[in-house]
């Protein structure tokens, strides 16, 4: 009786103030997570510092003018000798408007962010390609990824792993994955059935047709993938920046809070510069050698 009279007080309460508190229930599940996984949020903490240390200790620790020969090397070699150059003199502008160290603590945050992004969404792509029942799992959760505002992702990042670089990388992580996934599962399915068909009647395991055939086909795709999730790691750089993640983004927000025109356009164009360098070597890489030295015929 008393039970009873207690819900429906309860169901008038919420006649009267018909309000759903999602938020609260969040908030609540936050603190349970963070209650009940605090140590393994500190070991994913100290993973995700470790290898961003060792990626900016790779970047900073030589003098500038090598790093930036190797990768203007890396340059010529993948797409000839004019991004060569165009790399040499982008990082040397780089060099000069005292943005280089910022810009290698940016560079390893994205490849650190982008490695663990794809390290997660390859495997989950090759899942749903062949499991109808996970895409149809999978495809709802990337969707809520891609079309949750940026900016929140702070939220639990700042809760979980507190304020500095390892919150940028996990809200990278999230924001940037959702192209690697996508785009393994469509290269995946998209190879000829005939081809696979040929191999099963070879008597090829299903890991031997992933293997050697599924995902050689697919490669091109799963590169084209591959580019995007560095893209979109490299648009959150500044977003990290809020967080307290060294880099350019870091300046770009001081930028923005001062109102200072002239730091923020270094910061900007090193971002710019980095952007470029990072999407024409992902985008070459995805072609095969032959297709690379060739010229590309003018338009």
């Amino acid at each position: 009786m008393i039970a009873a009279t207690l819900r429906l007080n309860a169901w008038d309460d919420f006649l009267a103030n018909p309000r759903i508190p999602l938020g609260e229930w969040a908030e609540d599940f936050v603190e349970f997570i963070t209650g009940a996984f605090s140590g393994l949020f500190d070991v994913i903490r100290s993973v995700f510092l470790g290898m961003y240390e060792g990626v900016d200790f790779i970047f900073s620790a030589p003098p500038f003018w090598i790093v930036i020969l190797i990768l203007a090397g890396l340059g010529w070699w993948v797409r000839g000798w004019v991004f060569g150059v165009g790399t040499l003199v982008g990082l040397t502008l780089i060099f000069l408007m005292a943005q280089w160290d910022n810009a290698m603590h940016t560079l390893a945050l994205v490849l650190v962010a982008s490695f663990i992004a794809i390290l997660i969404s390859v495997p989950l792509g090759i899942l749903a390609a062949r499991s109808n029942l996970a895409s149809g799992i999978i495809r709802p959760i990337l969707d809520f990824l891609q079309t949750m505002p940026a900016f929140v992702y702070l939220i639990p990042a700042l809760v979980l792993f507190r304020v500095g670089v390892v919150p940028g990388i996990v809200a990278t992580i999230l924001f940037a994955m959702a192209p690697g996934v996508r785009f393994t599962e469509l290269g995946i399915r998209g190879v000829d059935s005939e081809v696979v068909e040929a191999g099963q009647a070879f008597g090829a395991s299903p890991g031997r047709i992933l293997r050697q055939i599924q995902l050689p086909l697919a490669l091109p795709t799963i590169m084209a993938g591959v580019n995007q999730v560095i893209m979109l790691s490299l648009s959150m750089v500044v977003i990290a920046g809020m967080v307290g993640a060294d880099g350019l983004g870091k300046d770009v927000v001081a930028g923005l809070m001062q109102l200072d025109v002239g730091l923020g356009v270094e910061a900007g164009l090193g971002v710019v510069i980095l952007a470029i360098y990072l999407d024409r070597i992902t985008a070459a890489l995805s072609k095969p050698r032959r297709k690379r030295s060739k010229p590309e015929p003018a338009a």
